[in-house]
């Protein structure tokens, strides 16, 4: 498999949050992000061929910059306190939510879904013409936009959290009020051009509460919970 499928296969695990201590027994809506200084979480020209863009294979280097294997994806080997942070999300997410661009750009993740076993809720605006078989089977949310496909993941996701995936679906999110929290895996890289999660909302319109901080090599996990 390709290095960039890799890092998109495994993208959403990167939604790691503050533990099981700091959270209420609810579903929470989560999104979570590698991130470069200048806010991009994908390079320029992101495609199937180049799924991360122009440059964003490197917002992934702390993938592979370790000796410890994730319990759920071993072909990475991380720090010890990233494959601590990265593991400790897996077993939270009961569902996901992504956008039509990123479902694309993934290749419908080959029917396998970005989390095996987890199902999966796109966003668009009409239905692809070919969908992978998949266990479960995707759903596709052509109507009623972010709030219907909060409700449906919720139910899917059996009390277990549901993540957001890609940068249009974290805005509209935030827009509804919908979003509990955000995580920042910082790495200190500058993309220049991409995708940022964070674009396009009003000064003020959200506010957000600093929770945990992970330094560990390469990066730098932040996770905020949002202000309500």
């Amino acid at each position: 498999m390709r290095r960039g499928g890799e890092f998109v296969i495994a993208y959403m695990t990167l939604t790691a949050t503050a533990g099981a201590a700091e959270r209420d027994n609810m579903t929470t809506v989560v999104t979570g992000h590698s991130t470069s200084l200048d806010g991009f979480i994908a390079g320029a020209d992101d495609s199937p061929e180049q799924p991360l863009g122009v440059g964003g294979d490197r917002l992934f280097d702390w993938f592979s910059d370790g000796d410890t294997p994730s319990r759920y994806y071993p072909e990475f080997k991380m720090s010890a306190l990233s494959a601590a942070f990265f593991d400790e999300y897996a077993g939270r997410v009961g569902a996901v939510i992504t956008g039509r661009r990123t479902y694309d750009v993934s290749e419908a993740w080959g029917g396998s879904g970005p989390l095996p076993g987890a199902p999966l809720f796109v966003l668009t605006h009409r239905v692809p013409d070919t969908v992978p078989t998949g266990d479960p089977p995707y759903t596709f949310v052509t109507e009623g936009g972010i709030e219907r496909a909060v409700e449906q993941a919720r139910t899917a996701a059996g009390g277990k959290d549901v993540d957001l995936m890609g940068a249009t679906t974290v805005q509209q999110c935030l827009r509804a009020g919908l979003l509990d929290e955000l995580i920042i895996h910082l790495v200190p890289v500058v993309l220049g051009r991409g995708a940022r999660p964070l674009d396009g909302l009003e000064p003020g319109s959200v506010e957000f509460d600093l929770v945990r901080v992970v330094d560990a090599p390469g990066v730098t996990h932040l996770t905020y919970r949002v202000v309500k």
